[in-house]
């Protein structure tokens, strides 16, 4: 069976979101259709998921990280690869360990690293997805650390509401989110260029050109929303690779990615209704 096939039947199945933003995995937001799918309620009030994920000692995460390191390397053959592990943390089930990695992914596993599971670890008892409010947590971002000179700002209408974007110029999620916030007259939009040369070699370049024009915040808007190409200008002192990897340390593994002043993360494609209803929702 062809894997295109494959996915098909098991994206309905396992609740898979469509995918909505250019890093080719399906995206995932809090309070997500996985959630709706699985009757699980992310956004009820409860500590539950802090109260069972507690850090191991050192002793247990060093072995569980070792074990695991190795035996990835050698099941999957990246010799020399870094898992990157960034924290481990208990599960209600004995034995059994969340493990935290790059880009704030998580995975359990057995302390010898035997077994890997994959997905959501849901609380039946107490309808919750225990894996979801773990993700939330850790997604969320210091607004206020959020280096915002270098981030182009667009103020649109009062500029009442404030969010932040992590955005490819390159990609077609990000402009048809722009489209989106075109609609909205009362927010301040400060965008973070993060190009992703894997996917768009030319990117990181149109990046620079961009924040280089005399007027980017036009620049930026002109391209994205009306697909007018950047003048061709030197290049000058520029914040692109740094933004780049702030966007990596914050975990964003895809653009676009919206950061609301209260600290939530979404990543993906939001409509004008669903964009308007967060931004009124996260706030300080």
């Amino acid at each position: 069976m062809k894997k295109s096939f494959l996915w098909q039947w098991l994206a309905p199945l396992l609740a898979i979101p469509f995918i909505a933003s250019c890093n080719g995995t399906p995206v995932q937001n809090t309070g997500s259709a996985a959630s709706a799918a699985s009757g699980i309620n992310a956004s009820a009030a409860s500590n539950t998921a802090t109260e069972i994920s507690q850090a191991v000692d050192a002793a247990t995460s060093k072995k569980v990280s070792e074990n695991l390191t190795k035996k990835m390397q050698k099941a999957f053959t990246l010799k020399g690869a870094e898992l990157n592990i960034q924290s481990v943390y208990t599960t209600p089930f004995k034995g059994i360990y969340e493990v935290v990695i790059t880009g704030n992914q998580i995975i359990y596993t057995d302390e010898n690293a035997d077994y890997i599971i994959l997905g959501n670890l849901l609380d039946l008892q107490h309808h919750k997805n225990l894996t979801e409010q773990r993700l939330s947590d850790l997604s969320k971002v210091d607004f206020d650390k959020l280096p915002l000179d270098k981030a182009i700002k667009e103020v649109r209408g009062n500029g009442q509401h404030i969010m932040a974007v992590f955005s490819d110029p390159d990609c077609p999620f990000c402009k048809k989110l722009e489209e989106e916030i075109a609609q909205i007259d009362n927010v301040t939009v400060y965008t973070f260029l993060m190009p992703v040369p894997e996917l768009h070699p030319k990117a990181q370049n149109k990046s620079v050109q961009i924040w280089c024009q005399k007027d980017r915040t036009t620049a930026w808007t002109a391209w994205m929303r009306h697909n007018k190409e950047p003048a061709s200008v030197a290049n000058c002192n520029n914040p692109v690779a740094e933004t780049m990897k702030l966007g990596d340390k914050l975990g964003f593994t895809g653009t676009p990615t919206i950061i609301f002043p209260n600290g939530k993360t979404i990543s993906g494609l939001m409509r004008k209704n669903d964009l308007e209803q967060e931004l009124n929702k996260n706030q300080k």
